[in-house]
């Protein structure tokens, strides 16, 4: 029997605790930094569903990278002690992409402060006030997240592919755009598959965006530009969107951030434990803590929600190298970088189509992340009463008919409209119900031999022509 008392045992060459020479931190860093696949793309595609100016999207990348720097730098530091990198995470760019559709992005972005205020307020480390980490743990389920994920997947999906062709009226667009994207698919595919356990497999979406595009350079579809013409250093803009609340805004943040912050709790007992160290409850709540105060601030600035980067964690463990002082240096550079615009204003001038076929794997990936945890779940009745009608119901509404959406007031429709919003609420709610309240209630009533229930309900003849 396992002792919980106990510390885990530690697996890193380099521990939590450890320093490296400085060449050595700074490499290990560098690759934290290329791993930070949101910040390439999530502002892009935000600017592209909202028809935002190269420059607007410069405002959210260098947001962006000042909000991945400070979290990073005091979760590495002296509040969780641990080697997480945090960067802008998918829950937060649908929330951020829909309610900017509906209310703008000032809103949007004001929406989050708020959520994240909140969220400070229910994970605050004094003794047992911080209730945001038991409510993380206690709906943390495979179930939950693996559906999750699935969801989201496809509600991306119709982001990706429609990308690969470009823009109608613009340079390429059709087949020379398409061939682009392809090239950067493979290459993004060739790093996965080959790269081995190095930072090219890491970093793949990164590697995949250069490849596309440098060929859309070399066959004239693409040029950069506007970095000349920002000053070397300059200051991340405040309120670059201006400022507003919708409280229907602030539900659906505050759905984001726990998606986020759950996401997060686990990231912090698993790298703790590859350590030797075992993350309590109050030491999550105060990473949780750090993780919604980063993102308050960087709300101000046009930055993307974050969560810890799961391909962080994964190059700690590759590399053994699980010094907090790299993770630290990473965020700080991730800070310098927010200072200078030119590299900002760079990344947001990027081919959309690269980007569209980068971004179309990386949803992928999220979605069979999710039927990853899926493959985990004993599929019994009770847990198929949970996640069946909220994927289903999630994505269905996607497709409700307009005259009907058009009577939903516009608080409703954004989180009716979004599959991520609703499906997060179903399947939490479903799983404390099902799992939570009845499963027990079942479980004590049936007899100690008794077999559990097959799952019927959907079973198949092997004849069938369905």
């Amino acid at each position: 029997m396992i002792n919980m008392d106990q510390a885990p045992s530690a697996t890193l060459a380099i521990g939590i605790e450890q320093r490296l020479s400085a060449p050595r931190t700074g490499l290990f860093g560098l690759q934290h930094l290329l791993a930070l696949t949101g910040i390439w793309i999530f502002p892009v595609l935000i600017g592209q569903s909202l028809q935002l100016s190269q420059v607007q999207v410069s405002y959210i990348v260098q947001g962006c990278f000042l909000m991945t720097g400070i979290i990073t730098v005091l979760q590495s530091s002296r509040l969780l002690k641990l080697p997480i990198v945090q960067g802008p995470t998918a829950g937060f760019f649908v929330a951020l992409s829909a309610a900017g559709a509906t209310f703008g992005l000032g809103t949007a972005f004001g929406s989050m402060m708020v959520a994240g205020l909140i969220c400070m307020a229910l994970s605050i480390p004094i003794k047992q006030f911080g209730l945001f980490g038991h409510i993380s743990k206690l709906s943390s389920s495979p179930i939950v997240f693996g559906t999750l994920f699935v969801i989201i997947g496809a509600q991306l999906a119709s982001i990706g592919v429609s990308g690969w062709f470009g823009v109608s009226g613009t340079p390429g667009y059709g087949a020379p755009n398409f061939w682009v994207s392809v090239v950067t698919v493979i290459t993004v595919l060739g790093c996965l598959i080959f790269g081995g356990n190095s930072v090219v497999r890491r970093a793949a979406i990164v590697w995949g965006i250069a490849a596309g595009t440098l060929v859309a350079a070399v066959a004239g579809l693409w040029t950069p530009s506007g970095a000349g013409s920002v000053p070397l250093v300059h200051a991340p803009t405040w309120l670059p969107f201006g400022f507003g609340v919708e409280w229907s805004v602030v539900v659906v943040m505050m759905l984001a951030f726990f998606q986020a912050g759950a996401e997060s709790a686990g990231m912090y007992s698993l790298v703790g434990s590859w350590g030797g160290q075992r993350v309590g409850l109050s030491r999550t709540n105060r990473g949780l803590f750090t993780e919604f105060f980063g993102t308050t601030v960087g709300s101000l600035f046009g930055g993307i929600g974050t969560t810890s980067y799961p391909e962080n964690a994964g190059i700690v463990r590759v590399t053994g190298v699980g010094s907090r002082f790299v993770t630290a240096a990473a965020g700080g550079a991730a800070i310098v970088l927010a200072f200078i615009p030119g590299i900002s204003l760079f990344i947001a001038g990027l081919p959309s189509p690269v980007l569209s076929a980068a971004s179309t794997i990386l949803f992928g990936i999220i979605a069979m992340s999710g039927v990853q945890l899926l493959s985990t779940v004993e599929w019994d009745d009770l847990n198929l009463a949970v996640a069946a009608p909220a994927f289903i119901i999630a994505l269905g509404l996607q497709f409700l008919p307009a005259s009907i959406m058009a009577g939903i007031s516009p608080s409703v429709a954004a989180i009716v409209g979004s599959p991520m919003m609703l499906g997060i609420i179903m399947l939490v709610v479903l799983h404390l119900i099902v799992n939570v309240g009845i499963r027990p209630m079942l479980e004590r009533g049936r007899p100690a031999d008794a077999v559990p229930p097959a799952v019927t309900a959907l079973a198949v003849p092997p004849s069938s022509n369905v």
